[in-house]
């Protein structure tokens, strides 16, 4: 299912044909609306659709470009406003150096006024930025570090004490502004931009980043995506948004709706939990779910926290059974690959592994293994052996070639459990023709010397992986 994030339904342009418009969503897999206000009266009429229409949503602000025109106890209405129970943010609030149609000064005080709005009522925000990021990003730390306790959920709920703070819609900026605003805990989202030939900067941000960062939106009725461009723009056109994001993530779309619908969850709180999975598939590769042990403790790791991944939850109460697995999986030559790889370490659990694995040669399926390479250490023994014939392909967590950088991005003993991280991926390449080193692409980690360490010295495959 999608979620049209930012939508301006109120719009004149939908008058004649608002019903048609929302259902022709619906058809199309649309199962929620956001709708943002730009001013008072379009924030009231936001707030009057999502009681006609179960599926919208609002959010409540006044745009840059309004600015200039507030009156005196406007932002008290807004406040007011966004105590309504399917009020999910305030925006469309934020900068707009673009057009001169407020003065900057102004548009900061009321962009500033409203994000104390939005930690009064401890919602998040949705950010407009049209040539103003630096400002934009200087004004939202400065309001993070004013208000420490905006968006402090309990690390029971959210993976970490902070939850997400809000979305920089249609993102105006660099992949590296991109990274600055998701490091201060916000989504950017692109509308049909992404869609269009000469967008080469918005696809470059949206092919870089994981698509856990990345929501969906249409702007509707503006900025309609190809085929659509020139004409009115309406929700249901997110699906080739949806589309043209897979493509680019080289997600499929499935992953594409789950991962963004769940990301939405997070943030507006629109949806549920997804209930926990042992298996699970992203692209057409079916990864296998069966321990939340492991033997490290990787800071980048949410193994102790949410535990998903594009939308798949993993946090499973107790460790499946041979047969729970086996039942999990159905045909494996449905698969490109079957994949033993959740929140946890699977060579912990290695006579299972070996049980599947078995199987599933059987039954005409390809096998791989996501591992920290401490299989032996664990097991007391070289386990690579009874790896052999069970295991095409084996991917092997690198994370750094400094053991004390390693031990300390692990929390473990660094220079024992490097050394037999090397000598497993070694061991392997004796074994499995299909190896693979892995580093996430993390500030402290020099990601070249990496590769060069895993080609030549190792000689095996490298990869970086996202960090999110």
């Amino acid at each position: 299912m999608l979620i049209d994030t930012h939508v301006h339904l109120y719009d004149k342009q939908f008058d004649g044909d608002r019903d048609e418009v929302i259902h022709r969503a619906i058809d199309e897999g649309v199962h929620a609306f956001i709708v943002p206000g730009i001013d008072v009266a379009t924030s009231r009429e936001a707030v009057d659709l999502t009681e006609k229409y179960d599926e919208i949503y609002a959010a409540v602000g006044i745009h840059p470009h309004e600015s200039a025109n507030i009156a005196n106890g406007d932002l008290e209405v807004i406040k007011e406003l966004s105590d309504h129970k399917k009020v999910v943010a305030i925006g469309e609030i934020g900068l707009d150096y673009h057009y001169d149609f407020s003065p900057k000064e102004q548009q900061q005080k009321i962009f500033r006024r409203q994000l104390h709005i939005a930690n009064e009522r401890n919602l998040p925000v949705i950010v407009h930025n049209r040539k103003a990021v630096q400002d934009t990003k200087l004004i939202l730390r400065e309001t993070i570090e004013r208000y420490p306790e905006w968006r402090n959920f309990p690390p029971t709920q959210f993976s970490n004490d902070t939850a997400p703070k809000g979305v920089l819609h249609c993102f105006d900026g660099t992949l590296e502004d991109a990274w600055d605003l998701i490091k201060m805990k916000f989504h950017v989202s692109f509308p049909g931009i992404l869609t269009f030939k000469n967008a080469r900067e918005p696809a470059r941000i949206a092919s870089s980043l994981s698509i856990e960062h990345l929501m969906l939106e249409t702007d509707a009725p503006y900025m309609a995506p190809v085929p659509h461009r020139g004409k009115r723009n309406e929700p249901a056109f997110v699906r080739l948004v949806a589309e043209k994001l897979a493509e680019l993530q080289g997600l499929s779309f499935e992953d594409i709706a789950r991962s963004t619908s769940y990301t939405v969850f997070r943030l507006f709180g629109i949806g549920s939990q997804p209930p926990p999975e042992i298996a699970y598939k992203i692209r057409n590769s079916l990864y296998l779910n069966i321990t939340r042990r492991c033997n490290a403790d990787c800071y980048f790791c949410d193994r102790k926290g949410e535990a998903v991944v594009k939308g798949h939850n993993l946090r499973i109460e107790k460790e499946p059974s041979v047969e729970e697995i086996i039942e999990s999986i159905g045909d494996p030559k449905d698969y490109d690959e079957v994949v033993f790889c959740g929140y946890g370490e699977p060579t912990i659990r290695l006579d299972v592994v070996k049980h599947v694995a078995r199987w599933i040669k059987e039954n005409n399926g390809k096998v791989r293994l996501n591992t920290d390479g401490h299989g032996d250490v664990i097991n007391k023994r070289n386990i690579v052996p009874e790896l052999v014939g069970l295991v095409d392909s084996v991917s092997i967590s690198l994370n750094s070639i400094d053991p004390e950088q390693y031990g300390k991005i692990m929390r473990i003993d660094g220079e024992r459990f490097h050394r037999a991280m090397v000598d497993f991926a070694r061991e392997a390449k004796k074994h499995i023709d299909d190896v693979t080193m892995t580093i996430v692409d993390i500030d402290e980690v020099d990601v070249e010397k990496a590769r060069e360490f895993v080609e030549n010295e190792v000689g095996v495959q490298f990869k970086k992986r996202q960090y999110f």
